[in-house]
């Protein structure tokens, strides 16, 4: 099979008939074979009914039914885990991406060898208050995870290669960092492509102010589970040993301030009275805690084997 479309969908029950009829006029003129893989999210409108009418007369058309919303990376991680296409592509069920891009798509992981194609919406129609928030995550992920070729991570129109979507976990909100999650998992050839983005049509977003400090808080967990995931006493032992010795070094200057000032007759106050033996104090439990932390993170880390699979490219 050539491709698969998986969309996530949450109550867009009126723009799944136009959506699913563009995607298969436009799969049917390029002659491609595929599948649409429409991953209800618990909607409560009837897209689920919708779906149903829609498969008798497209039997390209599976569906997939949560009991409840658990959100668009839980979609998207079931629907990756259904592809059957060589190229899986993602759009949002809201028409604001066009299947028209779905061509040029599929030719540029397949002719020029990318892992992943992220599209770039320049040109947008949301309100600044979306905007904005947008600009700005995007900047802090391009600092953090080194992709620096990508201006839009968030953009539901997205290409891949089946083994990528094969290899890679989308929990919590992390579909907003796929193609990170892509490179901490050894798919290094990401690029970007300009696409259309179009004026919803039907209904209201469903995301509100809250997903930007979910956002937020998801690249920290990427960052820090992607380079220190297997080595977490790199991290927790690094900071523990700076506070310890932090600490101790306090610790020292206060002991030999008061044998100086003992050895010259000079009036000694009391260690307590002095605000820096609580810093010490502090600092050498803090890193003797943090080192602790470190021992009982590699403990979990060595004992929960499936966190130790590596991804095997090629066996001869």
């Amino acid at each position: 099979m050539d491709i698969s479309v998986v969309v996530p969908l949450y109550n867009e029950i009126e723009s799944l008939p136009e959506l699913t009829s563009w995607i298969s006029r436009v799969m049917d003129e390029h002659r491609f074979t595929y599948e649409i893989i429409l991953v209800d999210d618990g909607s409560k409108d009837g897209s689920w009914e919708m779906i149903r009418k829609l498969q008798l007369n497209n039997p390209f058309i599976k569906g997939i039914k949560f009991r409840r919303n658990y959100g668009k990376s839980a979609a998207l991680n079931t629907g990756f885990a259904a592809a059957n296409g060589n190229v899986v592509i993602t759009m949002d069920a809201d028409l604001q991406d066009s299947p028209d891009e779905i061509p040029e798509l599929y030719r540029r992981v397949t002719e020029e060898q990318y892992d992943l194609i992220s599209g770039w919406k320049a040109k947008r129609y949301d309100p600044l208050s979306k905007t904005i928030p947008t600009k700005l995550f995007n900047f802090a992920t391009r600092k953090m995870s080194g992709i620096n070729n990508l201006h839009d991570f968030n953009c539901g129109l997205k290409a891949y290669r089946k083994t990528v979507v094969k290899n890679i976990e989308v929990y919590g909100e992390m579909h907003r960092y796929i193609p990170v999650l892509a490179k901490w998992a050894g798919f290094s050839k990401i690029g970007e492509q300009v696409v259309e983005h179009r004026a919803r049509k039907y209904g209201k977003t469903k995301f509100g102010m809250s997903r930007f400090v979910n956002g937020f808080l998801d690249l920290l967990s990427i960052f820090f589970v992607g380079k220190f995931g297997k080595r977490p006493m790199h991290f927790f032992g690094t900071m523990g040993t700076l506070s310890f010795l932090a600490g101790m070094v306090i610790a020292i200057w206060i002991i030999a301030d008061k044998l100086y000032n003992l050895a010259h007759g000079i009036t000694v106050r009391q260690p307590t009275d002095n605000p820096l033996f609580y810093i010490a104090l502090v600092a050498i439990i803090v890193g003797s805690q943090l080192f602790l932390t470190g021992f009982v993170a590699e403990l979990v880390s060595r004992s929960a084997s499936e966190r130790n699979n590596y991804q095997v490219e090629e066996i001869i």
